[in-house]
């Protein structure tokens, strides 16, 4: 039986910016697994919310009732502030709340926190008017984006959850060195994550305020 090289014993020459995407290359598998489930759900929120705008309508219902659309619609006129605030809220309560900090304490719980949280956003997305389906065109770029990220620290609470269970897969000697090499790559794989999150917070701001109606003017 063969066991995944540790960090250290084959990445002490590699430079430090490259170690997240040779980590990514030893995980291809997992990593293009995850990417479809993540996609995927996505998708299937957003067929379900196709086929039933009930549901949409209900999410759209709920943002209203908490405050959270008059707050976009205030803050969609100063991108800076916007971004700003979508980078808080992508980081602290999507990827640290619902992905990592789940996953340090159960094995794989933030894979599970997430898939509900995709379906749920597919739905969300669904437009209920054609200023909605134009704003769709800029914003899918937003989602392939930010979801991208997202995949990124799955992978890395898969990494986790697998060393921790399963020490010997990364030649540890028992389940607390597993699980310290398990946090080591998700340190690693945040630091690719957070630069997406960070432009597709950027692209999302700006793409709302500046290309949405000039996109609304052409096409309707």
């Amino acid at each position: 039986m063969t066991f995944e090289p540790t960090p250290g014993e084959h990445s002490a020459h590699v430079p430090f910016r490259r170690r997240p995407f040779r980590l990514i290359r030893e995980n291809m598998r997992s990593y293009l697994v995850i990417n479809v489930a993540a996609y995927g759900l996505a998708l299937i929120g957003f067929a379900i919310g196709l086929a039933v705008p009930e549901l949409q309508a209900a999410q759209s219902a709920s943002m209203e009732a908490d405050g959270t659309g008059d707050l976009v619609r205030w803050l969609v006129n100063t991108p800076p502030l916007f971004a700003l605030t979508i980078l808080g809220v992508n980081l602290f309560r999507l990827s640290l709340l619902t992905i990592v900090v789940p996953s340090l304490i159960v094995p794989f719980a933030g894979l599970a926190f997430f898939g509900y949280w995709a379906v749920e956003t597919g739905i969300t997305l669904v437009p209920t008017s054609p200023g909605g389906w134009v704003a769709l065109i800029p914003h899918s770029l937003t989602l392939i984006i930010e979801l991208q990220a997202y995949v990124l620290l799955l992978l890395g609470a898969y990494l986790l959850g697998r060393h921790w269970l399963f020490p010997r897969t990364c030649g540890a000697e028992n389940r607390r060195q597993g699980y310290v090499r398990g946090l080591r790559r998700i340190g690693l794989l945040a630091l690719p994550a957070l630069v997406l999150l960070i432009v597709g917070a950027v692209w999302e701001a700006y793409s709302l305020r500046y290309l949405v109606y000039p996109l609304s003017q052409l096409l309707l």
